[in-house]
């Protein structure tokens, strides 16, 4: 008979339209069924989930659940990376990128759980997370955990528009967002340090990537591994809109990396500095340029399988 588990699930506060209606109860239900000591967590948004989430790790359960999209697995990693309590993942949310890269089943409860409750029963995966840090406007140093990638272009322009969007729901969102500013393309001048050494770049896109994509499936970094201890770099010249709009599927379909506009090098650190821009980072807000990233590897164990 399993071992009986003491699971914390923490659930998306948004996941109460469409199709992830009933994905935190029929979650629960499952996994009370298979056994298991369920205690759900909810709130009106992320800041007082995340708030509470962090009082429950207090009792030491032996796994934290989040159910949602990339930004619960943002809140997760931030809670438990770098501690010996391992994270689990039931995807139902916009982009769903960090399941993408790992194999899970999106958008289907039953399948997520079975995957949860086989890998219950092993050894959690050790994943690299990434590290985020800046200074505020008060002088304090701040630092942010990532497990997918931190966007410091045009890439995050999109997904700070997308933000604001409440319809329509699903990928097609981040595709409306990114149509709508292109009408405003521009050039950005970065500078970018990195291991070997400094790039001053008039670009486009930027991001530093733990995972091979973002938005939903637009990969960037279609090489990039979460067990490799390294991030990928990837940087996209500046180039006109219609240059843009060629380029772009095969950005998206992770084709170009033999394009001479494109540049994707391997890095265990880099610094992003730019006029204007502010940082994302699993489609979540972190604050304007400069900002230091760092990879810390083996910091999250996850509860799966890596494909």
């Amino acid at each position: 008979m399993p071992e009986r588990r003491r699971l914390l699930l923490a659930i998306n506060p948004n996941a109460s339209f469409g199709r992830a209606s009933d994905a935190g109860p029929r979650a629960i239900e499952l996994l009370r069924a298979a056994g298991h000591d369920v205690r759900p967590l909810v709130a009106p948004d992320y800041a007082v989930l995340a708030e509470r989430t962090a009082e429950a790790l207090a009792d030491g359960p032996d796994a934290l659940v989040v159910i949602g999209g990339d930004g619960m697995v943002h809140l997760g990693a931030g809670l438990v990376g770098g501690t010996g309590t391992p994270l689990g993942l039931i995807p139902v949310g916009t982009g769903n990128d960090f399941a993408r890269g790992l194999g899970i089943a999106r958008h289907d409860v039953p399948a997520a759980v079975a995957g949860l409750l086989a890998a219950l029963e092993h050894a959690p995966t050790a994943i690299d997370t990434g590290v985020a840090g800046w200074t505020d406007e008060r002088g304090t140093r701040v630092e942010r955990r990532f497990v997918g990638a931190v966007s410091c272009g045009f890439d995050a322009f999109v997904n700070e528009r997308a933000n604001r969007m409440r319809r329509p729901k699903g990928p097609i969102r981040y595709q409306l967002a990114l149509a709508r500013e292109l009408v405003g393309l521009r050039p950005i001048d970065y500078r970018i340090e990195w291991d070997g050494g400094v790039l001053e770049q008039t670009g486009i896109l930027v991001s530093v990537a733990n995972n091979r994509s973002i938005g939903g499936g637009i990969t960037i970094t279609p090489d990039a591994s979460m067990t490799d201890g390294l991030l990928d770099l990837f940087v996209v010249e500046a180039l006109s809109r219609s240059a843009f709009l060629r380029i772009y599927p095969r950005v998206a379909s992770g084709t170009h990396l033999d394009d001479p506009r494109v540049t994707v090098l391997r890095t265990r650190q880099a610094r992003i500095a730019a006029e204007g821009v502010v940082a994302y980072a699993d489609g979540e807000r972190l604050a304007p340029l400069p900002i230091d990233v760092r990879i810390e590897p083996g910091s999250l164990r996850f509860l799966g399988r890596v494909s």
